[in-house]
């Protein structure tokens, strides 16, 4: 009586979760090996299949947690600031500027820390904050000024160029440069933004200058 034998063998890899580390699993491996074997016989068929696990000398190496780098509101001692404030539209820049000072103080920042530097509107913000930031006396700079559309495309010419010069700024100086250049449709827009209803962009633009001159101070020196 003849018969046919049909074997079958195979491994794979499991990954089996066991505690928490660190605020991920730990990964261990599992071997899982099986193997199938059939004898056939006219008329009787057998077969067995037999599991074997076993466990992985190796592991998956474990990650170390991730560091997270922030500013701090409350480590203000020793940082300084400038304020380049644009004069045009008089009504909204001044209001900004004090919402600006009063955060300043709020937050512990020392009153001779802070210098302000009048610039005649916000097209000229630009080289001005530059010009501080490579003089290495400030952490931060914060730029301040008020757009408002009119009838002609100037708005667009002195908005955009404000923003870029800004920016720029801040990249060649190497000093946090932030704006707070309002641009507006219309003057009740500028003044919402200026205290009214809005808030003051002026005291946010603060404490971002605070938080941004306390993370290059602390962390990225």
């Amino acid at each position: 009586m003849s018969s046919n034998t049909l074997c079958l063998s195979s491994s794979t890899q499991i990954v089996r979760h066991s505690h928490v580390r660190h605020g991920f699993p730990s990964h261990k491996p599992v071997n899982l090996s099986f193997s199938t074997s059939s004898s056939f016989i006219p008329g009787i068929g057998t077969s067995s299949i037999s599991f074997e696990t076993k466990k992985d000398r190796s592991s998956f190496v474990e990650t170390a947690a991730v560091k997270h780098l922030i500013g701090s509101l409350t480590r203000t001692e020793g940082l300084r600031f400038a304020v380049v404030v644009a004069r045009f539209n008089e009504i909204v820049t001044k209001k900004l500027l004090e919402g600006a000072l009063e955060t300043f103080e709020r937050y512990s920042v020392n009153e001779e820390d802070v210098d302000v530097v009048w610039v005649p509107g916000s097209f000229e913000i630009g080289v001005v904050a530059e010009r501080l930031g490579k003089s290495r006396k400030y952490h931060a700079i914060l730029c301040i000024g008020a757009v408002v559309r009119g009838d002609t495309t100037h708005y667009d010419a002195v908005a955009n160029s404000a923003a870029s010069g800004v920016l720029s700024a801040g990249l060649n100086s190497g000093v946090p440069c932030i704006f707070g250049v309002l641009t507006c449709d219309d003057m009740d827009q500028a003044l919402n933004r200026a205290g009214g209803k809005a808030g003051n962009k002026g005291a946010e633009g603060a404490l971002t200058a605070i938080e941004m001159a306390s993370l290059f101070e602390h962390h990225l020196k």
